[in-house]
């Protein structure tokens, strides 16, 4: 997979007879604040980047850009019923008012065991995340708990997401991972409000389902963009999950980040996956995932949540240009540059259909959803 010093890595659309590139460049490690433990979600205000991170209990940190952050305090969250929380999407409104969103993991959930039922919600800040308050939970799953779940960790629920605007500010766009009830909704699924709704959300999110956007936040079923091919109840669970997705203004393109669990107990990370959708109102025109960085091409372990920051003014991790830096886990060791056109250098093919992924070559496109 190594090209001289570069690692060259390949997506393609499975609508199109074209592909889309991208070069993965070594990089001077960078290393966010360590109190990390899903999507770093990031902000610019007065001049300053800020990030929210969190093991269960938030934190904000600021600075200059992300190569000099610091200043890191704990985010006054006034919630005591949904906690323990991690802030893993914000967004900044014209007026300064900071919109967040949380994924929150109850207690109690199963006698005998320490499993949980993450949901989501929604939370707002007048003074760029040093204080927030609770909107309440927006997502959330109509099933109850299968206390046999075999996974480690979660018993079903919703969690793990990202959450970004479209261009027109029309809707809010929530992606997220379903880890229970029937087969065929479990896995990376998709969600939205519309944008005249933020100050007020409960109630107005409304899932994905069978082509059309009307299903309830809170206990509707859902069509999954990416289909878990094993049960998140079965301990050898082979699943995309933890999406983070970006506005690529280069590509004038959505890419959509995330983790693949397969196929043995504990989760383990078979590698960093990508794909591309320039409608977000059309989830059926997500292309085929593409693996673009093996778990051996992950410096630290066990390699989860694969994001970017842009670098270019503004940037976050919903907006990036053509180089950006990419995150696992809080740590870049690489940069991500975007190609429009297939590059001159005839790319190694990573896919491996026996590695667990889904080799666009082996499936073809993907079906209409």
């Amino acid at each position: 997979m190594l090209v001289g010093t570069r690692l060259l890595l390949a997506f393609f659309l499975s609508t199109a007879g074209f592909a889309q590139y991208a070069v993965v460049l070594p990089a001077q490690a960078v290393e966010l604040p360590k109190v990390i433990d899903g999507n770093t979600a990031a902000m610019w205000a007065d001049g300053q980047l800020h990030i929210f991170h969190s093991t269960g209990v938030p934190t904000r940190s600021r600075g200059a850009d992300q190569f000099q952050l610091g200043n890191t305090e704990r985010v006054q969250f006034d919630s005591n019923e949904h906690k323990p929380v991690w802030f893993e999407a914000v967004w900044r409104d014209t007026d300064g008012t900071l919109f967040l969103w949380y994924h929150n993991e109850p207690g109690g959930v199963c006698k005998g065991n320490d499993l949980t039922l993450p949901r989501i919600g929604a939370a707002i800040s007048y003074d760029n995340g040093k204080t927030v308050q609770d909107l309440g939970i927006v997502l959330e799953s109509g099933d109850g708990p299968d206390c046999e779940s075999k996974n480690g960790f979660f018993a079903g629920g919703h969690g793990d997401f990202s959450v970004i605007p479209d261009r027109e500010n029309g809707f809010f766009y929530f992606f997220f991972t379903n880890y229970g009830g029937a087969a065929g909704e479990q896995g990376v699924a998709t969600a939205r409000m519309t944008f005249a709704d933020r100050h007020q959300p409960g109630g107005a999110v409304k899932k994905y389902y069978q082509g059309t956007w009307e299903e309830p936040g809170r206990g509707g079923r859902m069509t999954p963009i990416y289909r878990a091919a094993g049960t998140w109840q079965e301990s050898t669970t082979d699943s995309h999950w933890g999406p983070s997705v970006h506005w690529n203004t280069f590509l004038e393109k959505y890419v959509i980040l995330m983790n693949h669990a397969c196929c043995e107990p504990g989760w383990p990370q078979v590698g960093v996956y990508a794909a591309f959708n320039a409608d977000l109102s059309n989830p059926g025109q997500w292309t085929v995932p593409w693996r673009i960085l093996d778990i051996g091409d992950i410096a630290h372990k066990p390699g989860y949540y694969p994001q970017v920051l842009g670098l270019e003014e503004g940037g976050t991790d919903t907006l990036a240009g053509r180089v950006a830096r990419l995150y696992v886990h809080g740590e870049s060791h690489h940069e991500i540059v975007f190609l429009k056109e297939t590059p001159t250098v005839t790319p190694t093919d990573p896919c491996d259909e026996g590695s667990g992924q889904i080799c666009p070559e082996v499936r073809g496109p993907r079906p209409k959803l």
